[in-house]
């Protein structure tokens, strides 16, 4: 059974349990572990390292490409085996243990991480834990992401392979795995066309650095995506619309621009929503596919998807696996870093689509901070595609908590995306286009399409009040984060008021 999964026949004899190979990570060491919103990350070793973590002080840096499932995250924060955590997370213990400060978490864009390693910032990487479906003379073969596995094999001292057997060997060969030179003499990443291969099937590495190899049989954790409902139904069809309105306008083809829509069930309800839109022969450059990309491709709307993993739901794992075949010739999966990376993001000329927690008048947008302090899971790769993309597109519901939380304040209480990388932002209710309008006009169209009526008084009234005392980006600075303030001490944001401001402007400066 080993032959076509582990292929040098020494490799074999480096097959360990899981609790033997977890005795090679030591307390204080730095651990980059495979895995990406959940796919293809590690089953076995992090298990064991939480139990050996329970018994004694253990822990540790941990890396990985994004969010893991609970069995890495969860467990290993249960046992208290995380001090430091990067570049991203969604686990509920970790982010409570974040926000009372008993971890560190260094939020980091996804395009980012592999570079600060490969320069040193981040400290060296001790051990390496990669899930694959095999291993041979050349290197490793993933399973259903890439992530940051091929710069944790490249930097790190050892190497842990876990093979999983539930994997199938047909995935090999979705993987087109570049790394970048070293700077200064680094050349321009070769890539022109979301569909091109520029790299190798398979993660390279010296077999002589792998230390253990362990035997899993385990699938990936099921994402848990909502199906789409009334509001996000009607945020894709706006959103549709306006593609069509782009077209007619020229600014478009008719196939668009290669997409990327973010992680969560609103940015995958919106690629449902493209099923029925007219649009055909459309690619997406994306950083995680979700059941909205295995849906287009399956209904012929998209020709082509590249991304850094396929995180999907039971149902949408099961029919990729059992069509496996016909999706071979369509989909890659890529280094985060070249699929976050900012200069192919631009040149390919990508329409990003992510989720914000809360935007505001003039479009800044706060997408991990609940309350301006309270770490939701981390900014991702929305900024790697924000700042860089053809069109910016930010969606979320207007409403949050049953309408006691509005999604359009004022000012938002953390800023992840400034005004100047927010192109359009689209809730249940409608769309702003915000290109080309100065921060007062951005405010009139945010406010009169994207607010829910339970708030747009409110808004049109600190609107009012803040421009009397004039200013390029009006605020009543006293009061902006009011609504903030309001729902911490009254769990709602209902019947805010906004008082008048204390004087008709304020001094032109010196």
């Amino acid at each position: 059974m080993f032959e076509e999964r582990i292929r040098l026949s020494q490799l074999r004899d480096r097959i360990v349990t899981a609790e033997e190979a977890a005795s090679l990570i030591h307390d204080g060491m730095t651990v980059g572990m495979s895995g990406f919103g959940a796919a293809g990350d590690c089953k076995a070793v992090p298990l064991a390292l939480a139990a050996r973590a329970r018994e004694q002080s253990l822990r540790i840096t941990l890396m990985t490409g994004a969010s893991v499932g609970y069995e890495v995250d969860g467990v290993l924060a249960d046992a208290g085996a995380i001090s430091r955590r990067m570049p991203f997370q969604s686990d509920k213990s970790l982010r409570n243990q974040i926000n009372a400060g008993e971890a560190m978490f260094m939020d980091l864009h996804l395009s980012e991480m592999a570079e600060q390693l490969r320069d040193g910032f981040l400290g060296p990487v001790d051990v390496a834990v990669i899930e694959a479906v095999a291993v041979g003379e050349a290197g490793i073969v993933p399973t259903m992401s890439v992530g940051n596995s091929a710069v944790f094999a490249a930097l790190a001292k050892q190497v842990i392979v876990e093979i999983n057997l539930d994997m199938p060997l047909e995935l090999e060969g979705l993987h087109d795995v570049y790394l970048p030179l070293s700077r200064p003499a680094r050349e321009p990443i070769p890539l022109t066309n979301a569909a091109q291969r520029i790299g190798l099937p398979y993660i390279p590495l010296d077999p002589r650095k792998i230390a253990a190899i362990v035997v899993t049989r385990k699938g990936d954790s099921p994402n848990k995506v909502l199906p789409p409902d009334a509001d996000t139904t009607q945020i894709a069809g706006h959103l549709s619309s306006f593609f069509s309105h782009e077209v007619r306008a020229g600014r478009l083809g008719s196939s668009l621009q290669p997409l990327q829509a973010g992680v969560g069930s609103i940015a995958n309800a919106v690629l449902h929503g493209l099923v029925d839109s007219g649009f055909s022969g459309l690619r997406m450059y994306s950083e995680v596919l979700q059941d909205g990309a295995i849906e287009l491709l399956d209904a012929g709307c998209v020709d082509f998807a590249c991304a850094s993993a396929i995180m999907l739901s039971s149902e949408y794992q099961t029919r990729f696996f059992e069509g496996l075949a016909r999706y071979r010739s369509r989909v890659l999966l890529r280094p985060q870093e070249i699929s976050n990376h900012p200069e192919v993001i631009r040149r390919l000329g990508v329409i990003a689509v992510n989720t914000a927690l809360e935007c505001d008048i003039y479009g800044n947008v706060n997408s991990t901070h609940v309350g301006g302090t309270h770490m939701m899971n981390g900014i991702g790769g929305s900024g790697d595609f924000a700042r860089n993309a053809y069109l910016s597109v930010f969606v979320t519901k207007s409403l949050a908590k049953n309408g006691d939380i509005s999604s359009i304040v004022p000012m938002v209480s953390h800023v992840d995306h400034i005004g100047q990388d927010v192109d359009v932002i689209v809730t249940e209710h409608g769309l702003a286009d915000l290109r080309g309008l100065a921060p007062r006009e951005r405010a009139q169209q945010i406010i009169m399409h994207c607010a829910d009526p339970l708030y747009r008084d409110a808004l049109r009234d600190y609107v009012v009040k803040a421009g009397a005392r004039g200013g390029q980006t009006p605020h009543l600075i006293e009061e902006a984060l009011a609504w903030h303030a309001h729902y911490r001490e009254r769990h709602s944001m209902r019947d805010i008021q906004t008082s008048p401001p204390a004087s008709p402007r304020i001094p032109e400066p010196a």
